[in-house]
């Protein structure tokens, strides 16, 4: 909150500004509150504002185990289960992979997690890379 004193045409005021979000600002005058658009304010936020999606719980037994999108003409996408860093990969593009190889190990929330193949095929491509940060969800490897 900042607070601001003016005197206008011989009258002091008390101004308190409590925030602004877009083009209107919450403030109060003199002990009154009001809320107050600006005309002409062009603002960028300092920081980005964070929108959570509802997640729904999964009944996976193992929360390390990669999810898997439903195959397509072009492969199955193997998913991030969880936000993390990529520590190592275990395959390259080209390999054939076996249900429950190792493909790859995440670190997260100080842990490392075996993100395990839970179909045989090939490696069509990889998506992340080592040190790269990825998000629940993200796509990870391709196999086709």
């Amino acid at each position: 909150m900042k607070e601001y004193k003016f005197k206008i045409n011989g009258n002091d005021y008390a101004v308190a500004v409590h925030g602004v979000e877009d083009n209107v600002a919450t403030v109060t005058v003199n002990g009154t509150d009001y809320t107050v658009e600006v005309e002409g304010m062009v603002s960028k936020p300092k920081t980005p504002k964070l929108i959570q999606t509802p997640t729904i719980p999964s009944t996976d037994a193992h929360p390390a185990v990669a999810k898997t999108s439903k195959p397509t003409a072009g492969g199955t996408a193997i998913k991030s289960p969880l936000p993390g860093v990529i520590l190592e990969l275990k395959v390259k593009e080209g390999d054939h992979v076996k249900v429950g190889q190792h493909l790859l190990v995440l670190e997260a929330m100080k842990m490392e997690n075996n993100i395990d193949s839970d179909r045989e095929g090939v490696v069509k491509s990889i998506k992340a890379h080592k040190g790269d940060s990825v998000l629940e969800g993200d796509v990870l490897l391709t196999i086709e």
